[in-house]
Formats: C-alpha cells, sequence, structure tokens
C-alpha cells in the first residue's frame, strides 16, 4: 500500500480518557499509509511530548508534530529538549507545532498571554541552541534568560509548525515558520486567501513562498459512520468552536455574526455545562444542528467515501500543500483513504514524511 506523505490525521482527536489508543491509531494511520501524526494538548491526558514519544516508538515512518502545544507551558530550555530528543528519536521525523492558545485558560493559569512578539523571539531562542549556541543574557518577550545551553556539538535540523487563523498570525507564520496548520471549518475560499496570506508573508520576509508546507484541516465525517458519531464529530465540533472562539471563526470565514449571536441566545446554549463535542446528547447536538446553517457544516467532508475524497481534492486546488483529515481514526478513514487513492492526483508521493518540510 502506498504511503500518502501529503495527507495527516490527529491522534486521539477531541477528548480521550484513554492516551493509550494512540499507539493503534498510530500503527493503524501507518500501515493505511497516513503520511504524518498530529497531536493537540489537552491538560487532562494528553501531555504533547508524551503523546509524541508514543507516536514515535509505535512507528517507523510516519511523520509527527505537535499541533500544538504552547511555550509558555515550559521552559525553552525543556521545550527545546523535548524538541531534541523527539528529533532524534524518531529519526528526523519530528516537527515542533506551536499556538496561542486560549487567553481566558491562561489567564486562569496564572500564565502570561501569549503574543507574536513572544512566538517570534522563542523560536529565535530554540533555533539557536539547535545549533549549539549558547544563548547569554538574554532579555526579551519571552523571558529573562541569564544562560541557555543544550549541546555545543548540536547542528539540529528542526521544522517549526505554527498553528495560524487570522491575517496577522498566518503573515507572520510565512515569516518564520517552516510549516503551519490551519483550522477546522475554513471554507474553500478562507483556506484559499489563508494560503495566500502565508505566502505573502514568507515572500515579504525575502523567503521562497513554497518553502513553508500549509496543512489543511478538514473535518471529515462519512455517511459510512453511525448518525450519533456523526453528528459528535461534524455538529459537535463545531458548535464547541463557536462556544470557545467563535467570534474569530465567523469573522475569518466571512459568515453572519448574527447567526452566531442567534446561537449563544438559545436556551440550551447559553446555559451549556461543557462542551458539545464531549457531553452532547443526541438530543441536544440535533437541537444545536438546527441552529446552524448548512453553508457553515458543508465547510467539511461528508458523504460517501467518493465525496469525501473530492472534498480532499478540493483543498489542493485551493492552494493546501498537504490535508489533515480531521475528527476521525485511522481506521474510519479507510473507506475514504481507499476511494482517494483512485483519484488521488500526480506528483505527491515525494513530499517528505516530516510535515514540518516542503522538500
Amino acid at each position: 500500500m502506498d504511503d500518502l506523505p501529503e495527507l495527516g490525521f490527529y491522534g486521539l482527536a477531541g477528548h480521550s480518557a484513554t492516551p493509550r489508543d494512540l499507539l493503534a491509531e498510530v500503527a493503524e494511520g501507518e500501515r493505511l499509509g497516513l503520511g504524518s501524526v498530529f497531536l493537540s494538548e489537552r491538560f487532562t491526558t494528553k501531555e504533547a511530548a508524551a503523546l509524541s514519544g508514543a507516536a514515535a516508538a509505535a512507528s517507523e515512518r510516519i511523520g509527527i508534530a505537535t499541533a500544538a502545544t504552547n511555550h509558555n507551558t515550559r521552559h525553552p530550555l525543556l521545550t527545546a529538549t523535548f524538541a531534541t530528543t523527539l528529533h532524534r528519536l524518531s529519526g528526523g521525523r519530528f516537527a515542533l507545532g506551536l499556538g496561542r492558545g486560549f487567553d481566558m485558560l491562561f489567564d486562569v493559569m496564572g500564565l502570561p498571554r501569549v503574543t507574536t512578539a513572544q512566538l517570534e523571539d522563542v523560536i529565535g531562542v530554540l533555533r539557536r541552541l539547535w545549533r549549539g549556541e549558547a544563548v547569554a543574557g538574554h532579555d526579551g518577550p519571552a523571558g529573562n534568560f541569564p544562560y541557555l545551553s543544550q549541546d555545543p556539538s548540536f547542528d539540529e535540523d528542526i521544522p517549526i509548525i505554527l498553528t495560524a487563523m487570522g491575517d496577522r498570525t498566518l503573515e507572520f507564520a510565512g515569516r518564520v515558520a517552516d510549516g503551519v496548520v490551519l483550522h477546522t471549518f475554513f471554507t474553500d475560499e478562507t483556506l484559499a486567501k489563508a494560503v495566500a496570506t502565508v505566502r505573502r508573508g514568507a515572500l515579504e520576509a525575502g523567503r521562497d513562498p513554497d518553502s513553508v508546507r500549509v496543512w489543511s484541516v478538514l473535518a471529515t465525517v462519512g455517511d459510512h459512520l453511525d448518525e450519533e458519531l456523526r453528528l459528535r464529530k461534524l455538529v459537535g465540533r463545531l458548535a464547541t468552536y463557536l462556544q470557545g472562539y467563535g467570534d474569530l471563526l465567523v469573522r475569518v470565514n466571512g459568515w453572519d455574526p448574527a447567526v452566531l449571536e442567534r446561537f449563544r441566545a438559545d436556551d440550551l446554549v447559553a446555559g451549556y455545562p461543557g462542551a458539545f463535542d464531549v457531553i452532547g446528547t443526541p438530543g441536544d447536538l440535533r437541537h444545536v444542528a438546527g441552529l446552524l446553517p448548512d453553508e457553515w457544516l458543508a465547510a467539511s467532508a461528508t458523504g460517501t467515501p467518493e465525496q469525501c475524497a473530492a472534498r480532499v481534492l478540493d483543498q489542493f486546488a485551493a492552494g493546501a500543500d498537504g490535508v489533515i483529515l480531521h475528527g476521525a481514526t485511522p481506521a474510519e478513514l479507510a473507506p475514504v483513504l481507499d476511494a482517494y487513492r483512485r483519484v488521488r492526483p500526480d506528483g505527491l508521493a515525494d513530499r517528505p514524511r516530516n510535515p514540518g518540510r516542503s522538500r
């Protein structure tokens, strides 16, 4: 079975109380030919370094990326060590993915909110450490560090990926990152605009625009799954995003903000005690489905495996370099992968296994 380095999946997509499931998911993803596994972080049972190590140990070929962890939750020397360890443990298959995270969560944790200046500063520090440099007397947006050093013999080429949604972050990612992971439920038009914004940021920084690998994130919820699972993975997930940062998602897609206001004002939504994709009952999810326009839910891959495969092709047509099939396990993606192989474009087989490398 041919490998598909242009496709990825999220390990332990959403919430999980059984992180050991990742071992089987990665093994199955590699068997099916998926190119990369992306690992998000939640402060329950999904710590990024532990999951990355497990993914590396359970695989031989598949690329591995955090998408994402946050630089402010670890000391930069620890983050540098985490990445170097995974880089060598995986034989060069690892990319460190960073993101902004959630301001309200950092507020209650007593951590500083993540800024662009901090991200640029910490990326510079990490890359210096990976080159074997000592960082002495550093006083910048990411912190005050009298002396940081790993090993003067180091010359580690570890890609950095940024997760991004808004134009300013997309341009910044094009300027400094090796790869970019976009967001689920981007319309095709929003995807094309996001890719162009990343490329523009790279060009304005004097970089080759094609040197930044841009990953689309496509909710993939085929009809071969049962109805309750489809509701949770599609309606529940979009509703959860709207609960958390609906204003940003609506703005970048050019959707009607009045619809979001009606969603938030709904009696069930306004008083809901948790995330819809975690605790939503089938009845709750059917109710929420009635609040969401078909246009919003259409920013996904649904229907038959062949229809889902066609939506993957749409992502490439909009400019993406890779597509993360979000919200499904590798086993659940198997029929879609079979259909995709029958329509797969030429010229993708030589893409790197490391998800942070473009060539």
